[in-house]
């Protein structure tokens, strides 16, 4: 009745919203109520109140900078603004009380940005005796890996003189529910049963149930924290590094760090200890500055990293024994680092050579991209085998070209067709070496163009296509569909491309044609760079032209090559 009389009397003076002058709580009436036992965990999520609410809190930081949260303490009229502290602490939109104590008492006020205008919460926190507990179970739970056990709400052994409901669970904020994929999970009886545990199954676990008492509905919260353990590890400690006795290489004077990482088996509440010791005939037993780092494991235990530095390393650190000492509850374990001067080395002549090499190597790198293409007709002339050699082909390369019209012999075609008649003849032929099969030149007239076309191309080794616009929207293209299909067929065919003119794709292009024009080799003829014999362009021609090894051709490459050396070197 005391407890009626003081949340009427908190509701009615509205006190507290006057003196801080909330906007939207002034009329507001408590919307929630909650009952917990003092000394224990406790936690208040600012969010309205829904019977089918799947979650209890989140910690989610973004919420956490959305709310704010008020109280009014028991018994008092002053409202405070509850900002960052340890006990309660604000984490996402809840508030953790760590434990809940006596005074935690009153009236707490929430808001939150376009959501929660205005939220009261009124909170009572009881002892064990004054919510006629008994038998009130621990609030944290050890339960072993592997086995089954189960996790009982400690609130349900109080307030056993008023009816209630049944016990929710939460887990780590969210309701816990039967699932298809954990059937070992079960509530029965307003408990959790795990048969068997796994170690996911650790976490705080929060219960709830209802209780009216006069005419007031409240939430009995009470939290459980659960641990899951492992049986009690049958093994000394693991010295992973070093392995009994190992000889380390120091140098005098300099700073070293002396690591030791030991193995523990799962052990709760034991003493694990791990320390270095250095022993020598001057001081024995003398211990080290050193700290250690821990690796949790899990179940498995956990890994100590234990480190001694020692500031400079004298001549009594030679002669000494650095023992690693490792112990639990079962046994111990040592291991041992003895030091050893360490070889001096030439590091000036070491960086030098190093240098030296790398110097060489870009050096050689540079000199390979700007030559490469030489070297490779060189290496082609003399070591490779001669592929024109009874292959039962008349031509090296076939040229296939855009015939130009007479009232056309001021155009760009010109060239075009000069460059097929007279430049490409000229050089591939006269200082090469090569044999081309120019079809207004080579074929007598006569016979079908069609068949005189793919008869030729059967009877080269490359096809030369250069390429225009005239050349992909007139008649020729015929020519590179022809030579497409006759490579399929023939191996010993290849096809060189020479963009001779930047031309656009038409649309009526035949598919085959399309996919030539995407995947094969083309060298762009540029027509200020590109007609010297000894320019790039030929060289990349060249590369693309059939192995013939003929003097005119090692001649050529070989005093091109030995030129453009000479010139490199006296530059």
């Amino acid at each position: 009745m005391l407890t009626f009389c003081w949340i009427l009397a908190l509701f009615v003076t509205g006190a507290e919203v006057r003196e801080i002058n909330l906007p939207g709580c002034f009329h507001a009436k408590p919307q929630l109520w909650y009952r917990t036992i003092s000394d224990k965990e406790f936690v208040l999520r600012c969010a309205l109140p829904a019977e089918d609410a799947t979650n209890i809190y989140k910690n989610s930081p973004v919420k956490q900078h959305e709310v704010k949260w008020f109280w009014r303490q028991k018994d008092k009229e002053h409202l405070e603004a509850i900002r960052e502290s340890t006990n309660p602490a604000l984490q996402g939109d809840a508030l953790w009380f760590k434990p809940a104590r006596d005074n935690a008492s009153g009236i707490y006020i929430c808001m939150i940005r376009e959501k929660i205008p205005c939220l009261k919460i009124v909170l009572e926190v009881q002892t064990k005796k004054e919510a006629k507990c008994s038998g009130y179970d621990t609030n944290t739970l050890y339960l072993l890996a592997g086995n089954g056990n189960s996790i009982s709400c400690p609130g349900t052994k109080c307030y056993s003189h008023i009816r209630k409901t049944d016990v929710k669970w939460y887990k780590d904020g969210h309701q816990v529910k039967h699932r298809e994929n954990r059937k070992s999970l079960k509530l029965k009886h307003n408990e959790i049963y795990l048969n068997p545990t796994y170690d996911e199954d650790a976490g705080i676990y929060v219960c709830d149930y209802t209780l009216f008492d006069n005419t007031t509905k409240w939430t009995m919260r009470t939290a459980v924290t659960v641990e899951v353990i492992a049986r009690n590890t049958i093994h000394p400690p693991n010295i992973l590094y070093p392995s009994g006795v190992v000889f380390l290489e120091a140098e005098l004077g300099k700073p070293l760090k002396l690591e030791c990482p030991v193995q523990f088996g799962f052990e709760r509440g034991s003493i694990r200890s791990v320390t270095w010791k250095r022993s020598n005939k001057e001081n024995i037993d003398e211990k080290l500055n050193q700290k250690t780092s821990v690796y949790p494991k899990g179940l498995k235990g956990l890994i100590l990293l234990h480190v001694a530095k020692l500031e400079e390393v004298s001549e009594m650190d030679f002669r000494s024994n650095f023992t690693c000492f490792a112990q639990n509850s079962v046994g111990n374990a040592t291991a041992v680092i003895q030091l050893k001067r360490k070889r001096r080395v030439f590091l000036l002549y070491i960086l030098c050579s190093a240098i030296s090499i790398l110097f060489a190597f870009l050096s050689c790198t540079v000199f390979i991209y700007q030559h490469w293409i030489e070297i490779m007709l060189m290496y082609r002339s003399y070591l490779v085998h001669n592929e024109t050699t009874g292959d039962g082909k008349e031509f090296d390369a076939f040229v296939s070209y855009a015939k130009s019209d007479s009232s056309e012999s001021d155009s760009a075609f010109i060239s075009e067709e000069k460059f097929a008649l007279e430049l490409l003849p000229d050089v591939l032929e006269n200082k090469y070496g090569y044999k081309l099969c120019i079809l207004d030149r080579d074929i007598l007239p006569g016979g079908a163009y069609t068949d005189e076309v793919v008869t030729a191309i059967r009877q080269s080794r490359r096809i030369i296509i250069i390429l225009s616009p005239a050349y992909v929207s007139g008649p020729s293209i015929f020519e590179l569909q022809a030579a497409v299909n006759c490579a399929l067929e023939d191996e010993k065919i290849k096809l060189v491309l020479i963009k001779f003119q930047a031309f656009q794709e038409p649309e009526t292009l035949p598919p085959v044609v399309k996919k030539a024009l995407r995947i094969l080799p083309a060298i762009t003829w540029k027509p200020s760079a590109s007609a010297a014999p000894n320019k790039k362009f030929w060289k990349y021609l060249c590369y693309h032209m059939p192995v013939n090894t003929t003097n005119v051709l090692r001649e050529c490459s070989l005093k091109g090559f030995f030129q453009r050396l000479f010139s490199l070197v006296h530059r």
